[in-house]
């Protein structure tokens, strides 16, 4: 399960920072999408109840959103790249039933949402979920972001605090510290035109795990890697949030990293210990960048325990 993450990062995290102007995100093909429709209907009818597809109007174009019915304050799901809403199908059974969930398809990422105008900065992309929530009419909700999602989580809890009851992230990539330097020869490595197992080393060298793990086969893999190689993607990328930008959220602040190969930076937690000395920071001793899965059993427990324990006053 780990290569469905890892790939997305490796593909992307050069790509991104080589596109010099935003554009529109678009499937490449009908082929593509098709082939990632069929992988995320796989990984939804693994669920114990179907969501309601949610069509959310913004200003850059229509967010796709799945939504689970439930009590209390909202959770707000943003995922990884190159994944969309299905990425956390292995979460969801320990979450559904109990709050509404919104698993989002972020606008310029592979997914069922449709961009319309470029996302021209971060802060235009975290303005985006604004939106959202106030077509939802959804006054506060609980914010959780892995990856890329875990910047754009952050990014939206500087900008409109007000409107984050919690903010967990798990693996954020940028927002904390700089990607390792490592990340960026291996992610290089990934996009040449190398033989298949330079490519395998490559994505095993950057998420933490081993060539086996990389080429083993399963729906949430296939989806992934179609959605990295058929969706040209056109997003912003996150910055680094200085230290008054962390120490302004007021929220309850979740922090999980990977501690056998972590994407979000070598002083991340040292860091959000520092700034924020009432957050909750984790290392997961054998956990890597594809923490949601590595340890979902934990999270299936641990996020409601977080989110019950925001909601007191």
């Amino acid at each position: 399960m780990a290569v469905a993450i890892i790939a997305l990062i490796a593909i992307t995290s050069t790509t991104v920072l080589l596109r010099a102007h935003p554009e529109v995100g678009h499937w490449r093909s009908t082929e593509a999408l098709a082939d990632y429709r069929a992988a995320h209907a796989e990984l939804l009818a693994t669920l114990p109840v179907a969501p309601e597809r949610l069509d959310v109007p913004t200003d850059h174009g229509v967010v796709h959103a799945l939504h689970w019915p439930g009590d209390g304050e909202p959770v707000l799901l943003i995922p990884g790249r190159s994944s969309g809403s299905a990425q956390w199908v292995e979460n969801l059974p320990g979450w559904i039933g109990d709050r509404p969930l919104y698993a989002l398809d972020p606008l310029g990422d592979a997914g069922f949402s449709t961009q319309r105008l470029p996302l021209g900065s971060a802060d235009e992309q975290a303005d985006a979920y604004l939106e959202v929530l106030d077509e939802l009419a959804i006054t506060r909700a609980h914010v959780v972001g892995h990856s890329f999602g875990g910047a754009q989580a952050a990014m939206f809890a500087t900008r409109h605090p007000d409107r984050v009851a919690s903010l967990a992230l798990m693996e954020p990539v940028l927002v904390i510290s700089p990607l390792p330097a490592a990340t960026y020869f291996w992610a290089a490595v990934s996009t040449l035109p190398v033989p298949a197992s330079w490519r395998d080393r490559a994505l095993a060298e950057i998420g933490g795990t081993t060539v086996e793990e990389v080429r083993a086969d399963s729906p949430m893999a296939r989806m992934i890697d179609t959605a990295s190689q058929g969706y040209s993607a056109q997003l912003p990328m996150p910055r680094t949030l200085d230290d008054e930008q962390w120490r302004a959220l007021d929220m309850p602040v979740r922090l999980d990293l990977g501690g056998r190969q972590s994407l979000s930076g070598t002083d991340a937690a040292d860091r959000i210990r520092a700034l924020l000395p009432d957050a909750t920071v984790t290392v997961w001793p054998d956990g890597t960048h594809s923490l949601p899965m590595d340890h979902h059993t934990e999270f299936d427990r641990l996020l409601p325990e977080f989110w019950d324990t925001a909601d007191t006053p």
